[in-house]
């Protein structure tokens, strides 16, 4: 299950793995975007990956909220390259008895999905808005534009614009925009554009660069990723 969050950008999702489930595992490939998780008891952290993260098999059920690159630091009050590639007890974050606190009202919640929704409500009422000008370079990488001219736009030097990327999303402009490229491409190939053309229309300059980009961040090829994401 995925639907949109009552929080702005936000999406909340949740999902039952069976102890029958049988199959590859997805792996949980970069997407420029952190998630708080409750896994039956426990609250943790997601934090923005650089390359593919493979979940575990064991039987479990997951609620989990996604937040929009750039959105969760501010939410969480850590900076995302505190984070990067690491899953951490919501505990190792904020005070330990508030989470305690926050653990209970969810486990025994009819609904855990709605109990974390409304949790991040509650919080996101007493935190700072993201940064503006970070959701507006999410917008402009996103559309395939250069990192050097998107900098020029909103009139931000290179050098703050990478401090403060490292901030929000965990890693500098120029990982973001692969990242956000990687993602454009997935979209086209998983609709059945061939890979060339994926290639060309995501921004990169040949299906052998886009088979390297995908290689790394997901390490497998495409093909098999494609069939393990199926």
């Amino acid at each position: 299950m995925e639907r949109a969050s009552r929080l702005p950008g936000a999406v909340v999702w949740s999902r039952t793995i069976e102890a029958s489930t049988a199959g590859p595992v997805h792996p949980v490939l970069p997407d420029g975007c952190m998630d708080l998780l409750w896994n039956e008891g426990r609250l943790l952290v997601a934090g923005p990956d650089t390359h593919a993260y493979v979940p575990g098999t064991a039987p479990a059920h997951w609620v989990g909220i996604r937040f929009f690159p750039g959105t969760a630091p501010t939410f969480l009050g850590v900076p995302a390259h505190e984070l990067r590639d690491r899953r951490v007890d919501l505990a190792d974050l904020w005070p330990a008895a508030g989470v305690r606190q926050l653990s209970t009202r969810i486990d025994t919640a009819p609904d855990p999905v709605t109990a974390l929704e409304e949790a991040a409500l509650e919080r996101a009422a007493d935190t700072p808005p993201p940064d503006p000008l970070l959701r507006h370079l999410v917008a402009a990488l996103d559309t395939g534009r250069p990192v050097a001219a998107t900098a020029d736009e909103l009139g931000i030097g290179a050098r703050q614009l990478h401090r403060r990327s490292l901030t929000a999303f965990g890693y500098g402009p120029k990982t973001l925009a692969r990242v956000l490229r990687l993602q454009r491409a997935l979209a086209l190939a998983r609709a059945g554009v061939p890979f060339a053309q994926t290639a060309a229309r995501s921004g990169y300059a040949d299906q052998a660069h886009l088979a390297r980009d995908v290689k790394e961040f997901a390490g497998m090829p495409l093909g098999e990723l494609l069939g393990r994401s199926g």
